[in-house]
């Protein structure tokens, strides 16, 4: 089935981008690789959100290393389902585009 980059309704984390941000709170692990390098950053994945919401193709699309990349696609991969992306009032695969970001307190 077709992916789509655009839709009229977008993909969403189930509780929105407050509850994304929790989600990450809880979840993000500083990978202790990072912190003794005191490597922080943007770890940017794409993925697709598929008809049911679910999380297919987590692919790092620009990393930082020192093991925020994978951690960051392992907590995409704990992620609950989002709001699939509608088009023309049905649930389509779309393209998603995100950051996770590594930053020392």
């Amino acid at each position: 089935p077709e992916v789509f980059e655009r839709v009229e309704i977008d993909p969403e984390f189930a509780g929105g981008i407050n509850g994304l941000r929790t989600f990450l709170m809880n979840n993000l692990r500083y990978p202790s690789q990072a912190q003794r390098s005191n490597v922080q950053g943007r770890v940017y994945l794409s993925f697709t959100v598929e008809t049911d919401g679910s999380l297919s193709n987590i692919n790092v699309t620009r990393g930082v290393g020192f093991g925020c990349d994978e951690e960051a696609v392992r907590v995409m991969k704990l992620m609950p389902k989002w709001k699939p992306g509608k088009q023309s009032g049905r649930a389509v695969r779309v393209k998603f585009n995100m950051p996770i970001v590594f930053t020392l307190e």
